[in-house]
């Protein structure tokens, strides 16, 4: 479980092909000295298993579903992607529920400054935009935000000035891919309600 909070931007030091996808490195020395072999870290949302760590950086093993269901594909050495740690039951909660479950990727398809915030527009799927509502949650490349705006192909978010600090969205640029997960609550709903 995580909350899509931020904890650290990590900087993809190898990004190697592998038989079964992709085999990434990932520099980060705060993350690095905190985990263990077979810990759960969410790189850019996507919740991965520590294979080995040492030296301020570790390392993890994409599959293939998971290069089919998120933009990690796009990751490449020099790449720097936001982290964060699970969660552990003592901590505080903070952000929303974030499983580290990528539903899919939605496209950046306008960015507007506002004062010090950013105005992020993201064209998405039917099948994403079904569980987007205004006033939602939805978490962004890892990060948990608030949807301000939504309509048939598309949505909105508003990046503060802390998040652009802290995160990596604020490098994100027009026909960038993000991953989405979307509010978990929202999916169980629907699916108690399919059942009757």
């Amino acid at each position: 479980m995580f909350t899509g909070i931020v904890t650290e931007i990590g900087k993809v030091v190898g990004a190697e092909p592998t038989a079964g996808g992709t085999r990434l490195t990932i520099h980060a020395p705060s993350t690095a000295d905190d985990i263990g072999v077979g810990d759960s870290v969410a790189i850019d949302g996507a919740c991965l298993t520590v294979t080995s760590c040492g030296a301020g950086s570790f390392r993890v093993e994409v599959v293939a579903e998971t290069l089919a269901r998120t933009a990690l594909g796009a990751v490449l050495e020099g790449s720097m992607v936001n982290l964060e740690r699970a969660m552990a039951a003592s901590s505080r909660f903070d952000g929303h529920m974030v499983q580290g479950h990528v539903d899919g990727t939605a496209q950046v398809s306008a960015l507007a400054e506002e004062g010090d915030s950013l105005r992020m527009r993201l064209a998405a799927s039917a099948d994403l935009l079904r569980y987007i509502v205004e006033k939602g949650s939805v978490t962004l490349d890892g990060v948990s935000l608030t949807i301000t705006a939504v309509d048939s192909s598309s949505f909105e978010v508003v990046l503060i000035p802390h998040t652009l600090e802290v995160t990596g969205l604020g490098r994100r640029q027009v026909g960038d891919q993000v991953n989405v997960e979307l509010d978990l609550i929202a999916k169980y709903v629907e699916k108690m309600l399919g059942d009757r």
